[in-house]
């Protein structure tokens, strides 16, 4: 305690990094502000009660920071930027000029962003104009536009509102106490917190007294287990070689080779969210049409999702399949075999080259089981708090809670990069 005491009074003390983080939570407070900034022609009562009868549409609302359920200026959010960035991230493993573009340093990561940026129009655009195509068709009377303009104002407002937020991202960033994108989900779901707290309060009986005491223990349980997620890894040794040159000696030394559990981050979920929505969506077009038989299949493929066992099923078995999915994407043990064997480093007990690399798939094969495992379960933790404690109001979102979680951490560190390089220059 006395440690964070004096950590926070240095913060406080050093103007620059004092003035940074002031001007991370005014960036944070205009985001909130455009959150509550209602677009026209939107029946917010009837898009509420659409939110609360479709689980599915939940997942979405967490990358939009909770502006989606108000239908705010930026109710897109940062998803159509985050999906660019894994287009893109997965493209520099596939295109080669791509990959030679990223291995140009700073130039070739600014590029790269630049494209991301332009392919982020398009895609907010695109989801714009699907989401009001969908809310239209729902039946619900959520969307009261009529007129062709209206309808284009409304898709060119969200997609201004999405790169006003990544612009605002981009200026978090750029003040280095904290990932901007990051930063602006995190504060979409701790804004909602105090609701569903009040909301809890507000319907408690005492029967649910021993329910609501082991839904906090076990919301501390799996804090802590996403840390240890999060910064667990498993230390390979690694020896180089001594090498003589002229008259000095180099090399000798022992370190070590970190392979992390969780290599993937939060992308796999975001691939799963990405994905399950897709039926869902389909199903509601589908159950629009005027045939019997297809609307009847749409109504079947929506119930379908619904089903909270079916629903949780299938959005584990995606969660472990895209973890391994890209962890085999970003990581590449042939690269980092060949890397060592030229700087004249080596696995002890192993040899070289091939051997190496088949060493490093073999023991990242083993602690990515778990770590998928892992993040399948946090992901669908909401369903099992649900379904075994029956509390509605206050659900840990496995999603959410990880995204929480991972920012804490990583803002932390950079805070204490921040202090620690300050301190060096002193």
């Amino acid at each position: 305690m006395t440690q964070t005491w004096e950590k926070i009074k240095t913060i406080w003390q050093d103007k620059d990094l004092r003035n940074a983080i002031l001007y991370v939570l005014l960036m944070l407070a205009i985001f909130r502000l455009a959150a509550h900034i209602p677009l026209p022609g939107i029946n917010l009562e009837a898009l509420k009660t659409f939110f609360a009868q479709n689980q599915v549409f939940g997942l979405l609302n967490i990358l939009s920071g909770g502006a989606m359920e108000r239908f705010s200026i930026v109710a897109l959010g940062v998803a159509p930027y985050i999906t660019a960035s894994i287009i893109f991230q997965l493209l520099t493993m596939i295109i080669p000029s791509l990959e030679a573009l990223s291995k140009e340093g700073y130039a070739g990561y600014q590029k790269i962003n630049q494209y991301t940026r332009i392919a982020t129009v398009p895609l907010a655009a695109l989801q714009a104009f699907g989401l009001i195509t969908l809310l239209q068709r729902t039946g619900e009377g959520i969307v009261t536009l009529t007129g062709f303009k209206e309808k284009i104002l409304t898709v060119v407002t969200l997609t201004a509102g999405t790169i006003f937020l990544m612009w605002l991202g981009e200026l978090v960033s750029e003040k280095k106490v904290g990932n901007g994108i990051s930063l602006l989900i995190f504060a979409g779901i701790v804004a909602d917190l105090p609701i569903s707290i009040q909301r809890t309060l507000a319907t408690f009986e005492p029967v649910q007294i021993m329910n609501l005491i082991i839904f906090v223990f076990l919301g501390i349980i799996t804090v802590a287990g996403i840390v240890t997620l999060n910064e667990g890894q498993r230390h390979i040794p690694i020896t180089y070689a001594r090498r003589i040159r002229g008259i000095r000696m180099y090399g000798g030394a022992d370190t070590y080779l970190p392979l992390k559990v969780n290599q993937a981050g939060m992308i796999p979920i975001i691939f799963a969210i990405s994905l399950i929505l897709f039926p869902p969506l389909v199903g509601q077009f589908l159950s629009q049409i005027k045939n019997q038989v297809i609307a009847s299949g749409g109504k079947l493929l929506i119930n379908l999702f619904q089903n909270q066992i079916f629903y949780g099923f299938i959005y584990f078995v995606l969660v472990v399949v895209f973890t391994y999915f890209y962890t085999s994407v970003i990581f590449k043990p042939d690269q980092i075999a060949d890397h060592l064997q030229k700087q004249g480093g080596f696995v002890p007990g192993v040899r070289p080259g091939k051997n190496t690399a088949e060493y490093l798939s073999k023991i990242s094969s083993r602690i990515m089981l778990a770590g998928a495992l892992s993040l399948g379960l946090i992901a669908i933790l909401p369903l099992i708090t649900q379904g075994v404690l029956k509390i509605t109001t206050l659900t840990i979102g496995g999603a959410s809670l990880l995204i929480v979680v991972s920012v804490v951490i990583e803002t932390v560190k950079q805070i204490e990069a921040q202090i620690a390089m300050r301190e060096y220059e002193k």
